[in-house]
């Protein structure tokens, strides 16, 4: 470990200066520690640890005590990780072994599985990217708070907010292939709201010269409702639905709608609702049109039609 703390004197490189300022140089003990700021007892030190262990000697040693009674055997340390990856809480353990709560705690602390999370290993993610513009649109909603007046987003102040304004919800359609997005806010996320939007989205992307195949939505009662499924018998869309309690099932319209509130719905002060809508479809024709994007490689979605 080479982790000093503040006021450190030595570190492994000056602790070498001093062996080497000694033992090839010829230097004193005392003319090393008046130029290093030690003690002679300290140079002594150090030079009685290379001689007994070389180089290596030389780096920080351990703090931890040789015998450590207290610790719980290896057997009983095994047998608490074995019940925990079996999803028993540190309570049930504690209870079932015998063990004071606290040993349980600070064992599943050191082996790292104190919180359910760490159990088991993340899935692994899954990247996909459709063929051709039009081949997949992701649908979402995301549920934004009426404005009106500057907001605590902005002035940092919670003191003055305001109750009551209500709720307005930006409906959002991405493009799976070349990342082109649709936007409109809307009073609600009811089904006739959901469904006139897809109407709306579909013919603007023809317009683009995008034929839309199939449309991925999450499992929201708007998309379920027979309205919408109506709708897309009518466009000749196939719905298409993620995996329950899965978002990232529908990640590109999650990551748009992440862009959406950091680069236009919070980046300034808005005076009120009507205001950011104002400033929706000119962010909206930026993001498109000029606006780089990683996935593409730096290119606008535009340059994928």
């Amino acid at each position: 470990m080479n982790n000093h703390h503040q006021n450190a004197r030595t570190t492994f490189h000056s602790r070498a200066l001093i062996v080497r300022r000694v033992l090839k140089e010829g230097m004193s003990a005392k003319e090393v520690g008046d130029q290093f700021g030690v003690s002679q007892r300290t140079v002594y030190k150090w030079l009685a640890r290379f001689r007994a262990g070389g180089v290596a000697a030389l780096h920080n040693r351990t703090s931890r005590p040789l015998r450590s009674p207290r610790r719980l055997p290896v057997e009983r340390v095994a047998t608490i990780a074995a019940m925990r990856r079996m999803g028993m809480t540190s309570p049930a353990i504690a209870f079932a072994l015998c063990l004071p709560l606290s040993s349980v705690g600070l064992e599943l602390r050191r082996l790292g599985l104190n919180r359910l999370s760490r159990l088991e290993p993340k899935p692994p993610v899954m990247r996909y990217e459709h063929e051709k513009p039009g081949d997949m649109i992701h649908l979402d909603i995301k549920k934004l708070g009426r404005i009106d007046g500057v907001g605590h987003r902005i002035t940092g102040d919670r003191s003055r907010r305001q109750r009551g304004a209500g709720w307005e919800y930006l409906h959002v359609c991405v493009d799976d292939n070349s990342r082109l997005a649709y936007s409109e806010l809307l009073p609600d996320e009811k089904a006739a709201s959901a469904t006139c939007f897809l109407i709306r989205a579909v013919g603007w992307f023809e317009r683009h010269g995008v034929t839309v195949d199939r449309v991925l939505t999450d499992n929201g009662g708007c998309y379920r409702s027979r309205l919408f499924l109506t709708a897309c018998r009518y466009l000749g869309v196939r719905p298409k639905k993620t995996r329950p309690y899965t978002p990232r099932t529908n990640g590109k319209a999650e990551r748009f709608i992440q862009t959406s509130i950091k680069e236009w719905a919070y980046s300034q002060a808005y005076e009120s609702s009507a205001e950011r809508q104002k400033h929706l479809n000119p962010w909206l024709n930026f993001y498109n049109n000029q606006r780089p994007h990683t996935a593409l490689k730096r290119k606008p979605p535009v340059s994928r039609l």
